[in-house]
């Protein structure tokens, strides 16, 4: 046997089965390597797109909400734009027309005075039995200016208006202030005059 070609054989035959093996094997992890670039690559992308899903339909509800402010501020001035367009016969017209409700009533201060026997200011709060200069101004820091102011105030209301004055003003009861001013807001003079003949500091 001639060892001398059959050993070079040999081990070309081994270095061959090596190469391939070793190629096989590179090759294989080459692939493995680039699909997990692809998958990385693709999950990116579909991360932008719904980003991009998300910001288009931020930029849609945006603009509505800008589309809905722009069409009430355009109503808005409309209507102050008709406001203010009233002619002076479109006012006479709505006053005449007005419910009785929002008509204010005339302070007749001869009637007042006839029932009370003592000349008295519109919307003087003195005039309610119980009231006096202090007790009013408390009312008016309030913003309480008027009769019907008063009158539409719960007696709860008016306990808190006194107790903003302090200890001092505790020992009032409102109970009948707010009666007391709507009958003066309504120029009910007479029976106002006769109900507190029956009161006993407004109580």
């Amino acid at each position: 046997m001639n060892w001398c070609i059959l050993i070079p054989l040999i081990v070309g035959i081994i270095c061959a089965i090596l190469g391939y093996l070793l190629r096989k094997f590179l090759g294989h992890e080459n692939s493995d390597e680039c699909n997990q670039k692809i998958a990385k690559i693709e999950a990116e992308l579909e991360a932008c797109r719904r980003s991009k899903t998300n910001l288009e339909s931020d930029l849609k509800s945006t603009k509505a909400t800008l589309d809905s402010s722009s069409l009430l501020a355009v109503t808005k001035t409309t209507a102050t734009a008709k406001t203010v367009s009233l002619t002076p016969e479109k006012i006479l017209t709505t006053a005449t027309t007005a419910k009785p409700s929002t008509v204010l009533s005339i302070f007749n201060v001869d009637d007042a005075k006839a029932a009370l026997g003592k000349k008295i200011k519109e919307n003087d709060l003195t005039v309610v039995e119980g009231i006096g200069p202090k007790i009013q101004g408390l009312f008016h820091a309030h913003d309480i200016k008027t009769w019907k102011a008063l009158s539409e105030c719960s007696v709860e209301k008016c306990q808190t208006v006194l107790d903003s004055g302090g200890e001092r003003y505790k020992i009032h009861r409102p109970g009948t202030w707010p009666k007391q001013a709507e009958m003066a807001h309504k120029g009910k003079w007479k029976d106002l005059s006769e109900w507190q003949d029956k009161l006993d500091g407004g109580k």
